[in-house]
């Protein structure tokens, strides 16, 4: 079984496929395995030869050594429907309308696709002998998936899974299946995560993207993990945990770790890179993070392991003689139109600045339209000395006299120089400075990543409130945000771009109805109609989906 590029002549498309190689007689022939996809250029050719190696490894690894194309797929289906029609006359198939009642419409996109990349991925194997703990396993693999479906509390998910899905699972059983992913399991599940992910790129993760978030409660007492601390949800008054995420360039997990909610950001960067660094025996990364993580001992610290980094700077906070320097810009080099970089030095470390005029004007709009929001509730509000703080942009407001509130000019004046400049701090040396720019501003992988898992997939607020039962929940949902990216990436480079939430959408829309026959007790599959991308998607996945009506179950 080897990959091959096929070339299409006075033409760039090149065809990617895994091939294997029988004798026919005298002659050896090639038989597609799998269609992986075709690449316009060279980028994605690079691609898609890593995910063929990848889906080439996983196919020996299970010992399948025969693979049949969607088209082979489709003929053995449709001889083992040939086959399962013996025992069934035309008569079954000839209905009275007036007799035929639905009883239920079970949605099989979602199980039939991330159902089968879960299996692929080897997340049945998460909990320790899951041999032993099939039903565990197959709770957790549905759980995963009503979380994909629609994101709601797990006795929600139970109701939908029966209702929607034609899956009835005990909720009691639920919470047993969660005890179960203790601390060795999310060891396992960030284990089989990352070799997921190092694989479609034949171990070559060459940038790390890192940063926290917070998750809240809806309750208001501490324990071990849930504690009190600074909230990007602004719910100071709520405990939380503090979770951080490490992901590709291309949004695809590669780790995750829990600490307490009281714990300052900048305290996790290092941990979390060593135990990946140490566990994972990484040679050459590079780490990317935000200006949140940065201070003095963390970048100390990642210098004296020889870890390399780029972090986002504040530069308002530096040394007053360096920010004059940034803020002239005679010490910029333009990149191109209304685009400019400085490079400078700051104890030891490179200091790359760049200066956007799209960004500058972004930067002043949003000032204007926050002091003309900020005005018209000074006028609304009786005490307006409330709002004399340093938070957001009420520190643009300066009083006079005894009780009258104005705008502060000067400082307004002062900030807008800073519009449209923004800086990374890096220890790397022997990469340019654009494209040190440009891997930091692929940080907004691991920020959309966050907005996935907070919004699509609904991991907060969090209802459960012992520790165990927060990691599981934590685990569950990484685990749906792994299954998400992974067959976002896969869909790309073997079809077309679409989001995870078309995706989803798409599969959703892939139904059975549940017919039953009052006179002739026989109950019926109708297959509903898929479109085009969700036909390409189950083609993706060697998956032939049945389109004419069948029987289910004769009384």
């Amino acid at each position: 079984m080897f990959v091959r590029i096929k070339t299409t002549p006075n033409s760039p498309r090149k065809s990617v496929q895994i091939v294997e190689s029988f004798r026919k007689g005298n002659n050896v022939s090639q038989k597609i395995i799998r269609h992986v996809g075709i690449a316009m250029d060279d980028v994605e050719l690079k691609q898609l030869v890593d995910l063929a190696e990848s889906i080439k490894n996983k196919l020996e690894a299970d010992g399948q050594q025969i693979l049949f194309s969607p088209e082979d797929v489709a003929a053995i289906k449709s001889k083992k429907e040939r086959e399962e029609l013996k025992g069934e006359s035309d008569d079954d198939y000839n209905v009275n309308l007036k007799n035929i009642t639905e009883e239920q419409r079970v949605v099989s996109g979602i199980h039939d696709i991330y159902g089968r990349l879960f299996d692929q991925l080897g997340y049945g194997s998460v909990m320790k002998n899951p041999a032993r703990h099939v039903s565990s396993v197959n709770i957790y693999r549905d759980i995963v998936l009503a979380r994909i479906a629609n994101p709601i509390s797990k006795r929600g998910s139970v109701d939908m899974l029966e209702k929607d899905f034609g899956v009835t699972i005990n909720l009691d059983n639920v919470y047993k299946m969660m005890d179960k992913l203790d601390d060795r399991a999310i060891e396992r599940l960030n284990e089989i995560t990352y070799k997921n992910t190092i694989d479609l790129f034949q171990n070559k993760i060459d940038v790390i993207f890192f940063d926290c978030t917070t998750l809240y409660f809806e309750a208001f007492t501490e324990d071990s993990l849930r504690k009190n601390g600074f909230s990007k949800d602004l719910k100071f008054n709520q405990p939380q945990v503090l979770l951080a995420l490490m992901v590709t360039k291309e949004g695809l997990p590669i780790g995750y770790k829990a600490f307490e909610g009281s714990k300052y950001e900048g305290h996790t960067l290092i941990p979390a890179v060593r135990e990946l660094r140490d566990k994972y025996k990484i040679d050459k990364v590079v780490f990317v993070a935000d200006a949140a993580m940065m201070n003095e001992d963390n970048l100390q610290e990642m210098e004296g392991e020889g870890i390399d980094y780029i972090v986002g700077s504040r530069l308002k906070n530096l040394p007053v003689n360096l920010q004059k320097k940034i803020l002239n810009h005679d010490n910029y080099k333009e990149i191109r139109k209304g685009f400019t970089v400085g490079d400078f030095e700051y104890k030891g470390r490179r200091l790359i600045v760049s200066y956007s005029e799209i960004r500058a004007r972004k930067d002043s709009a949003d000032r204007r339209k926050a002091i003309e929001r900020l005005e018209k509730k000074l006028s609304k509000i009786k005490n307006p000395k409330e709002y004399l703080t340093n938070y957001g942009y009420r520190k643009y407001l300066k009083i006079e006299g005894e009780s009258t509130i104005k705008l502060n000019d000067d400082k307004i004046d002062a900030d807008s120089k800073w519009d449209g400049l923004h800086g990374v701090i890096t220890g790397v040396r022997d990469i340019g400075s654009e494209e040190i720019l440009i891997q930091y501003n692929n940080l907004w992988q691991v920020e959309n990543a966050f907005r996935i898992t907070k919004h699509d997939l609904r991991v907060r607020p969090v209802f459960h409130w012992k520790p165990h039962r927060v990691k599981a929940h934590l685990a569950i949902s990484f685990t749906s945000y792994a299954l998400v990216k992974h067959l976002e990436y896969i869909v790309k480079l073997q079809y077309k771009k679409l989001s995870p939430e078309k995706i989803r959408q798409l599969l959703l829309r892939v139904q059975t109805s549940i017919l039953y026959d009052k006179k002739k007790k026989i109950r019926y599959g109708l297959p509903s109609r898929i479109s085009v991308d969700a036909k390409k998607i189950y083609r993706i996945f060697g998956l032939h989906n049945r389109l004419i009506p069948y029987i289910i179950k004769k009384m």
